[in-house]
Protein backbone atom coordinates (compact mmCIF):
# COMPACT_ATOMS: atom_id res chain seq x y z
CA UNK A 1 0.00 0.00 0.00
CA UNK A 2 1.37 3.42 -0.96
CA UNK A 3 1.94 6.37 1.49
CA UNK A 4 -1.01 8.35 -0.33
CA UNK A 5 -3.55 5.23 -0.06
CA UNK A 6 -2.85 4.61 3.90
CA UNK A 7 -3.26 8.61 3.73
CA UNK A 8 -5.97 8.11 2.39
CA UNK A 9 -7.50 5.23 4.78
CA UNK A 10 -7.24 7.09 7.40
CA UNK A 11 -9.08 10.18 6.21
CA UNK A 12 -12.05 7.96 5.42
CA UNK A 13 -11.32 6.23 9.11
CA UNK A 14 -11.60 9.64 10.44
CA UNK A 15 -14.84 10.50 9.21
CA UNK A 16 -16.29 7.56 9.61
CA UNK A 17 -15.70 8.47 13.54
CA UNK A 18 -16.83 11.77 13.12
CA UNK A 19 -19.88 10.90 11.51
CA UNK A 20 -20.17 8.09 14.30
CA UNK A 21 -19.97 10.92 17.15
CA UNK A 22 -21.89 12.97 15.81
CA UNK A 23 -24.96 10.78 15.50
CA UNK A 24 -24.20 9.76 18.97
CA UNK A 25 -24.12 13.47 19.91
CA UNK A 26 -27.88 14.19 18.86
CA UNK A 27 -29.07 11.07 20.23
CA UNK A 28 -27.27 12.58 23.76
CA UNK A 29 -28.93 15.80 23.32
CA UNK A 30 -32.65 14.40 22.26
CA UNK A 31 -32.41 11.50 25.24
CA UNK A 32 -31.79 14.84 27.36
CA UNK A 33 -34.25 17.24 25.82
CA UNK A 34 -37.02 14.63 26.24
CA UNK A 35 -36.26 13.65 30.22
CA UNK A 36 -35.58 17.44 30.95
CA UNK A 37 -39.05 17.99 29.16
CA UNK A 38 -40.83 15.26 31.27
CA UNK A 39 -39.41 16.65 34.16
CA UNK A 40 -40.49 20.42 34.09
CA UNK A 41 -43.85 18.84 33.05
CA UNK A 42 -44.06 16.77 36.28
CA UNK A 43 -42.64 19.49 37.93
CA UNK A 44 -44.99 22.45 36.89
CA UNK A 45 -42.11 24.22 35.35
CA UNK A 46 -44.18 26.64 32.82
CA UNK A 47 -40.83 28.91 32.33
CA UNK A 48 -37.97 25.80 32.50
CA UNK A 49 -40.75 24.58 29.36
CA UNK A 50 -40.31 27.45 27.43
CA UNK A 51 -36.43 27.51 27.33
CA UNK A 52 -36.45 23.76 26.39
CA UNK A 53 -38.18 24.67 23.29
CA UNK A 54 -35.32 26.60 22.13
CA UNK A 55 -32.97 23.68 22.50
CA UNK A 56 -34.20 21.73 19.36
CA UNK A 57 -32.36 24.02 17.35
CA UNK A 58 -29.20 22.29 18.12
CA UNK A 59 -30.90 19.41 17.32
CA UNK A 60 -32.11 20.31 13.68
CA UNK A 61 -28.77 21.78 13.07
CA UNK A 62 -27.03 18.41 14.00
CA UNK A 63 -29.28 16.75 11.57
CA UNK A 64 -28.28 19.15 8.55
CA UNK A 65 -24.35 18.50 9.78
CA UNK A 66 -24.46 14.85 9.57
CA UNK A 67 -26.51 14.27 6.40
CA UNK A 68 -23.92 16.94 4.94
CA UNK A 69 -21.27 14.65 5.96
CA UNK A 70 -23.24 11.23 4.85
CA UNK A 71 -23.67 13.20 1.37
CA UNK A 72 -20.20 14.03 1.22
CA UNK A 73 -18.11 10.15 2.27
CA UNK A 74 -20.90 8.38 -0.06
CA UNK A 75 -19.53 11.01 -2.63
CA UNK A 76 -16.22 10.80 -2.02
CA UNK A 77 -15.21 7.71 -0.80
CA UNK A 78 -18.33 5.22 -2.14
CA UNK A 79 -18.71 2.99 0.21
CA UNK A 80 -18.86 -0.79 0.46
CA UNK A 81 -20.86 -3.03 2.80
CA UNK A 82 -20.69 -2.57 6.77
CA UNK A 83 -19.76 1.04 5.79
CA UNK A 84 -22.30 1.54 3.59
CA UNK A 85 -24.94 0.15 6.10
CA UNK A 86 -23.59 2.11 8.72
CA UNK A 87 -24.07 5.57 6.45
CA UNK A 88 -27.28 4.46 5.33
CA UNK A 89 -28.64 4.07 8.78
CA UNK A 90 -27.15 7.49 9.81
CA UNK A 91 -29.29 8.79 7.01
CA UNK A 92 -32.11 7.49 8.20
CA UNK A 93 -31.87 7.68 11.96
CA UNK A 94 -30.82 11.21 11.68
CA UNK A 95 -34.57 11.59 10.63
CA UNK A 96 -36.22 10.06 13.82
CA UNK A 97 -33.88 11.68 16.13
CA UNK A 98 -35.03 15.39 14.75
CA UNK A 99 -38.70 13.96 14.93
CA UNK A 100 -38.07 13.03 18.59
CA UNK A 101 -37.01 16.89 19.38
CA UNK A 102 -39.61 18.26 17.12
CA UNK A 103 -42.29 15.88 19.38
CA UNK A 104 -40.31 17.23 22.82
CA UNK A 105 -40.64 20.53 21.93
CA UNK A 106 -44.00 20.14 21.10
CA UNK A 107 -44.47 18.66 24.63
CA UNK A 108 -42.78 21.80 25.84
CA UNK A 109 -45.34 24.36 24.07
CA UNK A 110 -48.47 22.33 25.12
CA UNK A 111 -47.26 21.95 28.82
CA UNK A 112 -46.29 25.71 29.48
CA UNK A 113 -49.79 26.85 28.00
CA UNK A 114 -51.70 23.83 30.05
CA UNK A 115 -49.82 25.00 33.36
CA UNK A 116 -50.81 28.57 33.08
CA UNK A 117 -54.69 27.35 32.43
CA UNK A 118 -54.75 24.85 34.94
CA UNK A 119 -53.57 23.24 38.55
CA UNK A 120 -54.54 19.44 38.00
CA UNK A 121 -52.29 17.13 38.10
CA UNK A 122 -51.03 14.89 35.41
CA UNK A 123 -52.99 10.77 35.48
CA UNK A 124 -50.67 8.61 36.94
CA UNK A 125 -50.72 7.14 33.75
CA UNK A 126 -48.97 9.83 31.69
CA UNK A 127 -46.51 9.62 34.31
CA UNK A 128 -45.93 5.70 33.39
CA UNK A 129 -46.26 6.25 29.90
CA UNK A 130 -43.27 9.34 30.24
CA UNK A 131 -41.39 6.43 32.40
CA UNK A 132 -41.50 3.75 29.50
CA UNK A 133 -40.71 6.35 26.86
CA UNK A 134 -37.39 7.20 27.90
CA UNK A 135 -36.35 3.82 28.72
CA UNK A 136 -37.57 3.01 25.40
CA UNK A 137 -35.34 6.32 23.90
CA UNK A 138 -32.25 5.30 26.25
CA UNK A 139 -32.14 1.99 25.45
CA UNK A 140 -32.49 2.65 21.81
CA UNK A 141 -29.62 4.52 21.73
CA UNK A 142 -27.67 2.40 24.35
CA UNK A 143 -28.02 -0.67 20.96
CA UNK A 144 -26.67 2.05 18.60
CA UNK A 145 -24.14 2.51 20.75
CA UNK A 146 -22.86 -0.82 21.76
CA UNK A 147 -24.18 -2.75 18.60
CA UNK A 148 -26.75 -4.68 20.56
CA UNK A 149 -29.68 -6.26 18.41
CA UNK A 150 -31.15 -7.92 21.14
CA UNK A 151 -31.49 -4.75 23.12
CA UNK A 152 -32.90 -3.30 20.18
CA UNK A 153 -35.50 -5.87 20.02
CA UNK A 154 -36.87 -5.75 23.40
CA UNK A 155 -36.77 -1.67 22.78
CA UNK A 156 -39.57 -2.78 19.57
CA UNK A 157 -41.36 -4.93 21.91
CA UNK A 158 -41.67 -2.50 24.99
CA UNK A 159 -44.03 -0.10 22.49
CA UNK A 160 -46.65 -1.90 22.97
CA UNK A 161 -46.86 -1.01 26.87
CA UNK A 162 -46.57 2.37 25.91
CA UNK A 163 -49.56 1.98 23.22
CA UNK A 164 -51.52 0.28 26.22
CA UNK A 165 -50.48 3.46 28.12
CA UNK A 166 -52.03 6.15 25.54
CA UNK A 167 -55.46 4.11 25.60
CA UNK A 168 -55.84 4.16 28.98
CA UNK A 169 -54.92 7.78 28.92
CA UNK A 170 -57.24 9.01 25.92
CA UNK A 171 -60.07 7.27 27.52
CA UNK A 172 -59.33 9.03 30.89
CA UNK A 173 -59.54 12.23 29.18
CA UNK A 174 -62.49 11.81 26.85
CA UNK A 175 -64.68 10.42 29.75
CA UNK A 176 -63.62 13.63 31.51
CA UNK A 177 -64.32 15.60 28.45
CA UNK A 178 -67.88 14.11 28.57
CA UNK A 179 -68.26 14.43 32.04
CA UNK A 180 -67.48 18.31 32.81
CA UNK A 181 -67.38 19.92 29.45
CA UNK A 182 -65.14 23.18 31.35
CA UNK A 183 -62.45 20.79 31.33
CA UNK A 184 -62.30 20.18 27.24
CA UNK A 185 -59.45 22.49 26.18
CA UNK A 186 -56.97 21.17 29.16
CA UNK A 187 -57.83 17.81 28.63
CA UNK A 188 -57.16 18.41 24.74
CA UNK A 189 -53.58 19.60 25.81
CA UNK A 190 -53.29 16.70 28.40
CA UNK A 191 -53.99 14.02 25.23
CA UNK A 192 -51.41 15.93 22.46
CA UNK A 193 -48.77 15.76 25.36
CA UNK A 194 -49.77 12.11 25.29
CA UNK A 195 -49.89 11.69 21.74
CA UNK A 196 -46.06 13.45 21.39
CA UNK A 197 -44.90 10.71 24.29
CA UNK A 198 -46.47 7.76 22.22
CA UNK A 199 -44.81 9.45 18.95
CA UNK A 200 -41.53 9.39 20.84
CA UNK A 201 -41.95 5.60 21.33
CA UNK A 202 -42.46 4.58 17.51
CA UNK A 203 -39.41 6.74 16.57
CA UNK A 204 -37.67 4.94 19.17
CA UNK A 205 -39.15 1.64 17.63
CA UNK A 206 -37.87 2.59 13.95
CA UNK A 207 -34.19 3.20 15.54
CA UNK A 208 -33.61 -0.45 17.03
CA UNK A 209 -35.45 -1.52 14.08
CA UNK A 210 -32.53 0.11 12.41
CA UNK A 211 -29.95 -1.08 14.57
CA UNK A 212 -31.53 -4.85 13.71
CA UNK A 213 -30.05 -3.63 10.65
CA UNK A 214 -26.99 -2.42 10.91
CA UNK A 215 -25.97 -5.54 12.90
CA UNK A 216 -27.60 -8.22 11.45
CA UNK A 217 -28.44 -6.97 7.87
CA UNK A 218 -31.46 -7.60 8.37
CA UNK A 219 -34.90 -5.55 7.41
CA UNK A 220 -37.63 -6.11 10.25
CA UNK A 221 -39.76 -3.06 9.35
CA UNK A 222 -43.58 -3.97 9.57
CA UNK A 223 -43.22 -7.70 10.38
CA UNK A 224 -45.66 -9.14 12.75
CA UNK A 225 -43.39 -10.48 15.17
CA UNK A 226 -39.75 -9.29 14.34
CA UNK A 227 -36.91 -11.40 15.68
CA UNK A 228 -33.18 -10.86 15.42
CA UNK A 229 -31.80 -14.46 14.27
Amino acid sequence: MTSTSRHIDREYEAELRRLRDQLLLMGARVEALLRDTVNALLRRDAARLRMLFRTDDAIDQLEVEIDELCLRILARRQPVASDLRFITVTLKAVTDLERMGDLAANMCTQGAALLQQSDVPFPAEVGRMADAVQRMVHDALDALVRGDAEEASAVIHADAEVDACYATVFAHLLEDMQQEPTHIERAAKMQAISKCLERIADHATNLAELVVFLVKGKDIRHAPWPTVA
